[in-house]
């Protein structure tokens, strides 16, 4: 498995400048967001050099691109707000083969319409997953297109917000291009050490090899979140829960100050050497 980060995590407009900050970190890979080429996370365009600038910054600094952010708020309300989300994500996935991608993360949403992280209780509707299935039915067609994979977060608040709901998408779905971002912090807030261990072994055996990436955040004892290795989660039990499906990808961490980065790579190694 390799270590990786955000690359928004560091400050900077080219992709040199902050994939060489990823390395100077510690990490051996980024989850890239086009923000840190100068353009929105979500742009209308990316021109062929800016592509290249990402593709020659990752040979350069030997930093990989495990994936590349596309995620935009699939089931919100207004139907305008999708369609330009998805038409981002539709240049994202264009250049993403040439900037070393083969994997773009999106969120399934919220009915929220003002933030796709909060939870609204459509999301549990039948109405928000038919939705949101109808919304992956354009994002595949993407994805064969440019022959990518589309990675997607359970996120409590959101449509899939469970790994059993995960599941159950990929059930639906019944494409090989919809892959897992496993992220143990994810999948309960407040929970006693044998519960919480008890749900990511769930989780990891319930989505087992559609895992294509894992986070790596904390949670806090109140159910906060936090830098890994400041809250409660076990992460060589995460990382031996992964390593036993035959997960051999990239941790990415994130939802940690870039001062806080160098120290983070070290504890995940720590810990990844620490998994049986």
């Amino acid at each position: 498995m390799k270590i990786g980060i955000f690359a928004k995590t560091f400050d900077g407009h080219s992709a040199r400048e902050v994939l060489s900050a990823v390395k100077h970190a510690g990490y051996d890979c980024a989850q890239y967001n086009m923000a840190s080429s100068g353009l929105g996370a979500l742009p209308d365009a990316i021109d062929a050099a800016t592509a290249k600038a990402v593709r020659d910054a990752s040979r350069e600094t030997s930093v990989a691109i495990a994936a590349i952010s596309a995620t935009y708020n699939m089931i919100h309300p207004d139907l305008a707000a999708r369609e330009k989300g998805r038409r981002s994500f539709a240049v994202i996935a264009e250049r993403a083969r040439e900037m070393g991608a083969g994997l773009l993360t999106v969120c399934t949403g919220s009915c929220d319409p003002l933030d796709q992280w909060r939870h609204h209780a459509d999301n549990a509707s039948q109405a928000a997953w038919r939705a949101m299935c109808g919304e992956f039915q354009h994002l595949l067609a993407i994805a064969e297109r440019c022959d990518i994979a589309i990675g997607v977060e359970p996120e409590l608040a959101n449509v899939v917000s469970s790994a059993q709901r995960a599941r159950e998408m990929l059930d639906a779905l019944q494409s090989d291009r919809v892959k897992i971002v496993l992220d143990a912090a994810n999948l309960f807030e407040v929970e006693t050490p044998e519960r919480r261990r008890a749900i990511i072994d769930h989780a990891v055996d319930l989505l087992g090899e559609s895992i294509a990436l894992a986070h790596a955040k904390d949670r806090l004892a109140d159910g906060g979140f936090a830098s890994a290795g400041t809250g409660v989660i076990d992460f060589p039990h995460y990382f031996a829960a992964l390593r036993r499906v035959g997960f051999d990808g990239a941790i990415v961490t994130h939802g940690l100050t870039a001062s806080e980065a160098p120290d983070v790579a070290k504890f995940l190694r720590r810990a990844l050497a620490a998994a049986p």
